[in-house]
């Protein structure tokens, strides 16, 4: 399976002579832009959601979902944990661009479910400063996605709280299990 469709087969791998990673992204976007037609849509998703999940190139949610370009706002960060930027651009999403489904997609083999806070402490260690943010590391990813539905359901920012639900994506097998925020 190859991770860059969009790439012609001798360069997926490499980037072309002289050029960096960033070069041969540009010129696929070259090329996609060669064939672009404008949709004609506006900002508004045509589906009124915001998926909100993590960033692991893992997942890819259009095809996970089954989801057109203009269906959803996607919303992703380490963890796909609901931190204040997530409900920034979750309020952004519902107040200004007519949202009012919330889906939480966190996944199994989280890289976050390997790291502590400690590793603000090493950085600090590093750089010396620490960031300002946490690390949002978990155990239980089932616990996480509970979590993160409560933050949405109590963000006084958020008029639309009525259809939240979370969900963990297998790696191995593509499958949503959803999860019961009472349990």
């Amino acid at each position: 399976m190859t991770t860059s469709a969009s790439l012609p087969a001798e360069s997926a791998s490499e980037a072309p002579a002289g050029g960096s990673v960033t070069d041969r992204l540009v010129e696929a976007n070259r090329r996609y832009a060669a064939e672009f037609t404008d949709p004609g849509m506006d900002a508004r998703p045509v589906l009124h959601v915001a998926v909100v999940a993590c960033m692991d190139a893992r997942l890819d949610l259009h095809k996970a979902l089954g989801l057109e370009l203009g269906d959803c706002h996607t919303i992703r960060n380490a963890g796909g944990v609901v931190t204040d930027d997530t409900i920034r651009s979750l309020t952004i999403s519902q107040r200004a661009l007519g949202t009012r489904t919330v889906i939480l997609i966190h996944h199994t083999g989280c890289g976050l479910e390997s790291l502590t806070e400690d590793f603000r402490h090493e950085l600090e260690d590093e750089v010396g400063q620490r960031p300002a943010w946490a690390v949002e590391a978990f155990r239980d990813v089932d616990q996480d996605v509970r979590q993160s539905m409560q933050r949405v359901r109590t963000n006084p920012f958020l008029p639309h709280k009525d259809d939240v639900r979370g969900f963990v994506f297998d790696v191995h097998t593509g499958l949503l299990r959803e999860i019961d925020p009472s349990s």
